[in-house]
């Protein structure tokens, strides 16, 4: 993948600055869904290679993620020259995978150094309660931090319950997937919606009945759920507690500030705006971006030298899920290149039955039909670049998006962000989550038991909902 890289940044040097604008709008009139195969391939691979072949996939989805944005930027160099692909590449390399990495490493790595130690008894409130700080704090650090912050603290409440695999279950629907909804922070695809101009609250505001709705019936099935399952535990024989009560305590308190300068980064990218820009390889970046990326990676780095060791140790933190991240997504972004492309034709390109298959009669766009496509695609396929397919497809002008065309935007953000939580494989805290509850002896259902689980329980939910918010 490194050299890869360096390959594609030798075609961008050899980039001039004039062509810079041409190459970030490829031809897509005139492209055909060829352009798009490695794109499907990759995603392909990406849903079924930790499944059906989890040894091999360890050792190489490097190399295998490599191919296949190299079946990209190889023919974009042989059919549109290498200074306009390495331009094209460069251009979304530069503006949008870059931040996208850097604040996904921050989070990471600072509410890795944010530690709950201590343990209380999992009643049904407790466990309710858990839940709704997890889910409530999926906005504020990332689905992926809450996840990390919340889940053994979680399942310690419950290692002393004969059920508790449902614990887990309703953890990864809510703090995993839909309490990420309401800021750009809480999950990628919503990042990746800020990148392109959308407000970083305009989610808060836009989405926040459809995700009280659903976050709400969600939790209230669990709690039942969990009194009926707790009522039965009374009349099993009683196991021993490995992990007995003791007092709870918040370590790592340093990072708590680190995290709100990241919001911080952030909000000042969005409101700054000095009109300043660097040119890169032939890529305008502009300061404000720079400024905040280099923050944001000051206070992750602020972060390690302040945590202690053991408290990192102690929430079984290391780099092995961010270098994934980091590998899957720089090949998913430079994939993406050729169908985004496509999409900006429109009805003139070679997916205007799907443009089609979006539009209603009179030419409006079908809030119901985006929302269902986008969460259904992002149950099986990374939520990120399927919100971006989308996204491109409704048009990609983010001020008529957050204005005139406020309720399919909407229906795009919670159809990515709701619907992840379908399968193991639809937002990457999933698996992160089920691996660490098998690990410490929850016996978690199985790949489609658990959609059963997620068919009874949150497609109705969602049926409901796309009903009442996006009809």
């Amino acid at each position: 993948m490194t050299k890869f890289l360096a390959a594609a940044l030798f075609m961008g040097l050899t980039a001039s600055p004039a062509l810079a604008s041409e190459a970030a709008h490829l031809p897509g009139t005139s492209m055909s869904l060829l352009w798009a195969l490695p794109f499907a391939g990759l995603l392909l691979s990406i849903a079924t290679g930790p499944l059906l072949f989890p040894h091999f996939w360890e050792h190489h989805y490097g190399k295998i993620v490599a191919l296949w944005a190299a079946l990209v930027v190889l023919p974009l160099a042989a059919f549109h020259g290498p200074a306009i692909a390495g331009t094209a590449v460069l251009h979304t390399l530069l503006t949008e995978y870059m931040s996208f990495i850097i604040l996904l490493f921050a989070l990471f790595t600072i509410a890795g150094g944010i530690l709950v130690a201590g343990n209380i008894h999992g009643t049904p409130l407790t466990n309710a309660a858990l839940l709704l700080v997890g889910t409530l704090l999926a906005s504020v650090v990332g689905t992926t931090g809450a996840s990390m912050i919340m889940i053994r603290p979680l399942i310690r409440a419950n290692d002393n319950r004969p059920f508790n695999a449902h614990v887990v279950v309703f953890f990864i629907f809510l703090v995993s997937n839909i309490g990420g909804s309401l800021t750009p922070l809480g999950d990628p695809p919503l990042f990746v919606g800020f990148l392109r101009g959308v407000d970083f609250f305009w989610t808060t505001t836009h989405l926040f009945p459809d995700t009280l709705f659903v976050g709400g019936v969600v939790l209230f099935v669990f709690l039942c759920m969990d009194i009926v399952l707790h009522r039965r535990e009374g009349g099993l024989r009683k196991m021993k507690d490995p992990t007995p009560d003791s007092r709870v305590r918040l370590r790592g308190l340093a990072n708590l500030p680190l995290l709100a300068g990241v919001i911080g980064a952030i909000l000042m990218s969005a409101y700054w705006k000095p009109g300043v820009s660097l040119t890169i390889m032939g890529v305008a970046v502009e300061l404000q971006n720079l400024v905040r990326d280099v923050v944001i990676i000051a206070l992750a780095l602020l972060s390690l030298a302040l945590t202690r060791k053991e408290y990192r140790a102690a929430n079984g933190f290391n780099w092995g899920p961010i270098k994934e991240v980091a590998k899957l997504f720089v090949a998913i972004f430079i994939c993406i290149v050729p169908v985004v492309a496509i999409l900006q034709a429109g009805s003139q390109g070679a997916l205007a039955p799907l443009v089609a298959l979006v539009t209603r009669p009179d030419g409006q766009p079908n809030d119901l039909a985006y929302f269902w496509l986008t969460g259904v695609l992002s149950s099986f396929l990374d939520n990120a670049p399927t919100y971006l397919v989308f996204f491109e497809l409704a048009g990609g002008d983010p001020a008529h998006l957050m204005t005139e065309m406020a309720s399919t935007l909407a229906a795009i953000s919670a159809g990515a962000v709701f619907m992840g939580a379908n399968t193991y494989i639809g937002n990457a805290p999933n698996f992160m989550v089920y691996a660490i509850a098998r690990h410490q002896g929850v016996r978690m259902p199985s790949f489609f038991g658990y959609m059963a689980w997620s068919g009874v329980v949150l497609i109705p939910t969602f049926v409901v909902s796309s009903l009442i918010f996006f009809r």
